[in-house]
């Protein structure tokens, strides 16, 4: 049950309840332990590393995923009143055809397609604000957030720092995602499961195939303790056999785990055989395309849209954690000129922070050709500016190996799958940074701990 009045506690507290002694610890033992603790996981920075994760009461941690899992209800239904199938969303929020791979234009929007999504939320005020929703298989950075997080309770665990107290990593994302595919798609035990990736798309790592397959390996040993079999690979070298199979490592696949966008994946012969696949009825995925369709951002506009005509408890929901968000429009641009240092622009389909205009952050004159840029281009939204909280991080410099404290912002993404929450990946800012946490921009990926 959601308390409409839950009061937020100070983003520092957990770390500051805990005793001196043991931060001190757990700061020094982080700093001389950074490349193990973050080998192989994506990043763009090439001067800072945390010294430790963040940590959140657990408490708080279960109500954020309370909400999490309500807002993404809402959202469904949100598009549920205003289209039957996927193909009839599509053409509403005007989604061209090459950005919707894979997708069934006939499937019914159904509640089975809140599989997997992980929303964005910063903390504003003190209070989180889910800037944007990402409902679909393809969600970055889980990797990441898992293992820096318990490589670090792994290191604690050795030096018995955390002894006696109740810090814990939250619960594995990686384990829970597994969960849900093994029970969504109702494998048998010992099915072999394809993770498919477009090597050819833009993130850390993927310039090196075999180098990232062998990185992401231990996933093939976690999945084995729920009954998967999985076969991690590049989408572009996938085949159909005789019987419309999918073959993947020279041998049938029952089911597949796509860790692809829709709407940036490359054309390729393995794209191909997947399409025959799925057509076939010979390929169960996780997750549908459609529910990439979800995690439009226009869908923040519907729910302002539709606010007086949802339940109380529901309004007051999406007014306290969901910044009011209004399609662009070319009637909504003088508003949008008027309120420029209160706005953020942003492509409804849009990720990684691209084709994104800060208000505050533009000359005026960039700023209303931005505008005009969008309103000729199509799918923007106006969403209403929440500047992040800062807090005190800890940072190793890794030329020096010199340790920094610094406030800096940070946003956090809880995962959940199969309705279920699981972990949380922390963006988080780094000495000098912007105000814009995305990947591309250096942010620093973790997990978190929990307290009780």
């Amino acid at each position: 049950m959601i308390d409409p009045n839950y009061p937020w506690p100070p983003l520092d507290q957990a770390w500051n309840d805990l005793p001196e002694s043991t931060r001190a610890a757990m700061v020094a033992a982080g700093a001389g332990a950074w490349k193990e603790i973050f080998y192989g996981c994506a990043t763009y920075n090439q001067t800072w590393r945390l010294a430790r994760p963040p940590v959140m009461p657990a408490d708080a941690f279960r109500e954020l995923n309370e909400v999490c899992d309500r807002l993404a209800q809402l959202i469904l239904e949100s598009c549920q009143r205003r289209a039957r199938t996927a193909g009839e969303l599509t053409r509403l929020l005007g989604v061209p055809a090459e950005e919707t791979k894979l997708l069934d234009t006939d499937e019914v929007l159904s509640e089975a397609l809140l599989a997997a999504y992980r929303p964005d939320v910063l903390i504003s005020g003190g209070v989180p604000k889910f800037v944007e929703y990402n409902i679909d298989s393809s969600l970055g950075g889980g990797f990441d957030a898992d293992t820096v997080v318990y490589r670090y309770a792994k290191l604690y665990a050795e030096r018995g720092i955390l002894d006696g107290l109740p810090v814990r990593p939250a619960p594995s994302l990686l384990d829970q995602r597994f969960v849900a595919i093994r029970d969504e798609l109702g494998l048998a035990d010992g099915a072999r499961v394809a993770l498919l990736l477009d090597f050819d798309a833009d993130y850390p790592g993927l310039e090196t195939p075999d180098d990232f397959i062998r990185i992401l390996s231990p996933l093939a040993d976690r999945a084995r303790h729920f009954g998967i079999d999985l076969v991690i690979a590049q989408l572009k070298l996938a085949t159909l056999d005789e019987d419309k199979r999918l073959v993947v490592d020279g041998a049938p696949v029952d089911a597949l785990f796509r860790l692809f966008v829709p709407n940036r994946v490359h054309a390729s012969a393995g794209l191909d055989a997947v399409a025959g696949a799925l057509a076939a009825g010979t390929l169960p995925m996780f997750v549908s395309s459609a529910a990439w369709l979800l995690g439009n951002k226009i869908n923040f506009a519907w729910l302002w849209e539709d606010l007086d005509t949802l339940p109380e408890a529901d309004q007051a929901l999406v007014r306290r954690y969901v910044p009011r968000t209004t399609a662009l429009t070319a009637a909504e641009l003088p508003r949008a000129l008027a309120d420029q240092h209160d706005l953020v622009a942003k492509p409804a389909d849009g990720s990684a922070g691209i084709g994104v205009l800060l208000g505050r952050e533009t000359d005026p004159q960039q700023w209303e050709e931005g505008l005009r840029a969008a309103l000729d281009e199509g799918g923007y939204i106006l969403q209403e500016y929440m500047p992040a909280d800062r807090v005190a991080m800890d940072f190793v410099r890794m030329e020096t190996g010199e340790t920094v404290t610094a406030d800096v912002p940070y946003s956090l993404a809880p995962y959940l799958f199969g309705r279920t929450g699981s972990g949380g990946l922390a963006r988080v800012g780094f000495p000098g940074c912007d105000s814009v946490l995305n990947l591309a921009r250096g942010v620093l990926l973790t997990g978190i701990l929990l307290t009780d």
